[in-house]
């Protein structure tokens, strides 16, 4: 694909957002689109699966702050009709509808990019090369990243387990071992580029580099294509894997797996896996960093007079003694009964202690509870009593 392809992709527009919108918006916006166009979720669509693809193409410019400001240079340049066509018409060799000495005043460079040029520039945002240098040989292309979603039990998040996880997504063609040639051959060195991805062309005293329109910048080319995958060296299968979430794994995480999303090109490195973990809440613990917490129901009278309480753990049960004279909403701590820390250590489990007023009593109670009554201390309200008679 050809620099001039890559600046007319509006990668905002493809994820939905504005040109000013935040790190986090785009972030936002990006898990929207992934998740609503997921091959997962759209089984034999292909539109879904390129808008797919797109959006990991616009998230992995974006999401990183210089690239996303070379991006937005390159496409004010062109919006402002920086790249002018040849007055002398008929285009410039090779193809090129632009006069690069147009934008480069005669060679000297654009400062806006640090004076390394327009290509340098392109080779800092999508092959990874420095500006100002020279463009650094192509090669296969690494595989995009996947993302998938994972729900997981509460206790199955605190203690860690491993699930198998299916996926419906890109993977290495089984007939060519992704190097996209039919089995009997094997892809041949580019004839026009010598294997190096890029070719450059002069432009008087300055030397235009871009990918190779014959390899596409892979380097190699297939003389015989797979039957499989048609030279792409990938197709679209199941995968089972085992992931091994740690214990403490948090809703809202997101684990990366290095090497296990999409297969690159004819052979390149694979992109990476991401699992957004989504936790399902538990009918009676809840979660604070690293500690559990748990209510707990208790009479008036076992506040009162004091008691022991046995309650339960994600790993059995503990016995908390409840102290005489307890108020409702006291907390309690069972240590070490939180969540296990990568150091080994743990949190603890915080008992809240809610005191229940019944709502019926018999004769008997009541009677019982009104001699109580008439035997207890007022609760001390003189501060609130001097407030009344000030405002009455």
């Amino acid at each position: 694909m050809s620099s001039k392809d890559w600046v007319e992709k509006d990668f905002y527009a493809v994820l939905g957002v504005d040109k000013a919108a935040s790190a986090d918006d785009i972030k936002k916006a990006y898990r929207k689109v992934a998740r609503e166009s997921h091959p997962d979720h759209n089984p034999g669509d292909p539109k879904a699966e390129e808008r797919f693809k797109a959006a990991s193409e616009a998230y992995n410019v974006l999401s990183d702050s210089g690239r996303r400001r070379e991006y937005d240079e390159l496409r004010s340049l062109f919006g402002s009709g920086a790249f002018r066509r040849n007055a002398r018409g008929g285009g410039q060799p090779g193809g090129m509808p632009f006069d690069v000495s147009d934008m480069f005043g005669g060679g000297a460079g654009d400062r806006r990019f640090g004076g390394g040029g327009f290509q340098d520039l392109f080779s800092s945002i999508f092959t990874g090369g420095q500006a100002g240098g020279q463009a650094a040989p192509r090669g296969p292309a690494r595989g995009r990243d996947v993302e998938t979603e994972v729900a997981l039990d509460f206790g199955d998040a605190v203690r860690g387990v491993t699930l198998p996880l299916t996926l419906r997504a890109p993977g290495v063609c089984d007939t060519c071992h992704g190097n996209g040639a039919k089995p009997g051959t094997q892809p041949q060195t580019c004839p026009v580029c010598h294997g190096a991805g890029v070719t450059t062309r002069n432009q008087g005293s300055f030397s235009f580099s871009e990918p190779c329109r014959n390899c596409q910048g892979v380097g190699t080319v297939v003389e015989e294509k797979c039957p499989e995958c048609h030279g792409s060296g990938g197709v679209t299968k199941t995968r089972t894997m085992n992931v091994r979430f740690p214990a403490g794994v948090a809703d809202g995480q997101r684990i990366r797996l290095a090497g296990r999303g999409e297969p690159g090109e004819r052979g390149g490195p694979a992109g990476d896996l991401f699992v957004h973990v989504k936790v399902r809440p538990d009918e009676l613990f809840g979660r604070t960093g690293d500690d559990l917490t748990l209510t707990v129901p208790v009479t008036f009278a076992e506040a009162v007079l004091g008691t022991d309480l046995r309650v339960p753990t994600l790993d059995g049960a503990v016995t908390l003694r409840v102290p005489p004279g307890t108020p409702s909403g006291r907390v309690l701590r069972a240590r070490g009964k939180g969540v296990v820390r990568r150091d080994g250590q743990a949190g603890d489990l915080l008992v809240t202690l809610d005191v229940v007023v019944p709502a019926r009593l018999s004769d008997e109670a009541r009677t019982a509870l009104e001699s109580f009554a008439e035997q207890t201390p007022p609760a001390a309200r003189e501060h609130l009593d001097a407030r009344v008679r000030r405002v009455s």
